[in-house]
């Protein structure tokens, strides 16, 4: 495994040094408590832009967004649970938000997933603030598994929206996780997702840094071949 200061100052050097390089490392990262203090509508808002993003223009939904926080009510999480089928048809013919018909029916499985988590935890963002970094794959199986739409990288890049230190698996991160000699290729098994976990613990170790700022410089070190 490469130490990862040689991937660092590889990255350094292609953004032009060392402070070019760290002004562009996430600014957004929340520390346990302060993701805790978030309220529950703003997970499902953020799960929501998330999956809406995926496949789409994201300039497109960040200008219609205030519209997709009236339509859906604020992302109140029992309103949104409760979505009937007038609400659904109603937000079909909305010219507020996109009306994508599957993207529309996540918030209220979504919705209802949140209020499954709150019966245990007490809130979704108590069960996101305390999930460790060490086990952050663990984080995107649960969601992955108990949510819609949340496998892959939309998971991902909510995680990142709401400022839970992670990882993002970009085209260029994963090519870099290749040439450190970490997986041989885009990783798919949960053998591939362990080793790319435990790399960044390792890496972690080594320079204290956090999960969001190391997938930022491996992002940055390195370009991906074209298809």
């Amino acid at each position: 495994m490469q130490r990862f200061q040689r991937i660092y100052q590889r990255a350094a050097e292609r953004k032009g040094g060392e402070e070019a390089l760290r002004a562009l490392l996430p600014d957004n990262i929340k520390s346990p408590q302060q993701l805790a203090m978030l309220g529950d509508d703003r997970y499902l808002a953020e799960m929501t832009k998330a999956i809406f993003k995926a496949g789409f223009a994201w300039k497109v939904i960040d200008k219609k967004w205030p519209g997709f926080e009236e339509a859906f009510w604020g992302f109140d999480i029992g309103r949104c649970a409760f979505m009937s089928p007038d609400d659904e048809d109603a937000l079909c013919a909305d010219t507020r938000i996109v009306r994508n018909r599957q993207k529309i029916l996540t918030v209220p499985q979504n919705a209802v997933m949140i209020s499954e988590v709150r019966k245990k935890y007490g809130s979704f963002a108590r069960l996101v603030a305390e999930w460790p970094s060490e086990d952050y794959i663990g984080l995107l199986a649960y969601l992955g598994k108990h949510g819609a739409r949340l496998g892959g990288m939309t998971a991902q890049y909510f995680l990142r929206f709401v400022g839970k230190d992670g990882f993002v698996l970009s085209r260029d991160g994963v090519y870099a996780l290749i040439e450190a000699g970490i997986i041989d290729k885009p990783p798919t098994s949960q053998a591939a997702i362990r080793k790319v976990q435990q790399a960044y613990n390792h890496w972690g170790q080594e320079t204290g840094w956090g999960l969001a700022e190391i997938s930022r410089i491996l992002g940055l070190s390195i370009d991906a071949p074209k298809k």
